[in-house]
């Protein structure tokens, strides 16, 4: 662990230099990328610090234990190393988690997209909630959420909506906390619009894109095919006699992104671009997670678009989690943006799972 420590508060330390350097600070991408980083350390180096000054505590304990002092004397460090000795492996433990190999997306803003899938009318609705649901959660965090383009349906909900959710001034990175979203959901509800109070389920698709920037994948404008063409509304009136709207084709992978919600060409294209670059770095990263053999293998399931991972049962007010196997009560306030007992279970059990292979990786070292 000592070296891995030191690692740390070498990066640390690293950082801090950068952040200082007058030429940093004129490149605000650099400048935000370098806080971020430096966010997501300064709880590991709160715990080092303790863990150290701990230690550091015990052996003057231990050397004024065995001086020529008064008895009183050693009989006070030997009670303060007793309770020493029982803090210490709670620090350590703390520690150990913040040391696990962190999945290098985690500090990323991202792109979420729902869809509507099976049930009809009630679908697109369920989708619209799903959008409320992460809308409200991101208010609590203090992120900032931005649709990108977006479908609706004559009954006020989504066949589609893609939106971005951006970390701003949070010191919380957004994708460590919403990237177990991907899935598909279930929720089983009366829909208003049943006279007979009959129970229908109806599913949702979420899909967690970490936003990858350029240094993170290059598209060459070669490789692009990008239409110009008037803003439209439900139903295909048109409701923009400008040609705002934007379709970004890029052409060896066919992966295609429309944005039409930015009142600008521009500001369409960019957000446009944003998905097109997160879809296509997402694409390869489940490639390459496929050819090793084993998706996703730091997180809670497989993080498959098409893998059911929750339930929302409303009659019963009863929340599933199918993948961690765990029961909430309260749905309505879950839908309602209190998702943060949720998301805590997931992320303690990302935890156990890195922990568990941790300590299979030493016992193979070992053997």
């Amino acid at each position: 662990m000592d070296e891995i420590i030191e690692k740390v508060m070498e990066e640390f330390s690293e950082v801090n230099d950068l952040l200082a350097d007058p030429g940093i600070s004129s490149d605000p991408t650099k400048m935000t990328s370098l806080s971020k980083k430096r966010s997501s350390l300064e709880p590991v180096v709160e715990q080092i610090s303790l863990y150290r000054q701990k230690k550091k505590s015990m052996r003057e304990n231990a050397e004024l234990i065995n001086a020529d002092v008064e008895d009183e004397l050693k009989e006070l460090a030997t009670q303060e190393n007793i309770t020493l000795s029982s803090e210490i492996p709670m620090i350590e433990k703390k520690l150990e988690i913040l040391l696990l190999p962190k999945d290098p997306s985690d500090d990323k803003d991202i792109i979420v997209e729902i869809r509507g899938g099976a049930g009809g009318d009630e679908s697109s609705l369920f989708a619209a909630s799903l959008f409320r649901m992460y809308s409200k959660f991101a208010e609590t965090k203090n992120w900032r959420v931005e649709i990108v383009s977006q479908s609706t349906t004559d009954v006020g909900g989504f066949k589609e909506v893609i939106f971005s959710v951006s970390a701003g001034s949070s010191a919380e990175p957004v994708y460590t906390f919403l990237k177990h979203e991907s899935g598909v959901h279930r929720v089983q509800r009366v829909p208003e619009t049943e006279k007979q109070g009959r129970i229908h389920t109806s599913t949702a698709t979420v899909a967690v894109l970490p936003e990858a920037q350029d240094v993170d994948l290059h598209i060459d404008a070669k490789d692009l095919r990008i239409d110009t063409f008037a803003s439209s509304g439900p139903g295909g009136q048109s409701v923009n006699t400008t040609m705002s709207a934007v379709r970004i084709t890029h052409i060896p992978t066919g992966t295609v992104v429309s944005c039409q919600d930015g009142k600008s060409q521009h500001k369409n294209k960019d957000q446009a671009m944003k998905v097109l670059r997160s879809r296509i770095l997402q694409k390869q990263q489940e490639e390459r997670d496929k050819e090793m053999g084993d998706t996703r293998k730091s997180q809670v399931g497989t993080g498959d678009r098409s893998e059911k991972i929750r339930t929302y049962n409303i009659p019963q007010d009863r929340l599933t989690d199918h993948r961690i196997k765990m029961n909430w009560s309260g749905v309505e306030n879950i839908l309602a943006g209190d998702l943060g007992e949720v998301i805590d279970a997931l992320r303690e059990e990302e935890v156990k799972i890195l922990m568990q292979k941790q300590s299979q990786s030493s016992v193979d070292k070992a053997n």
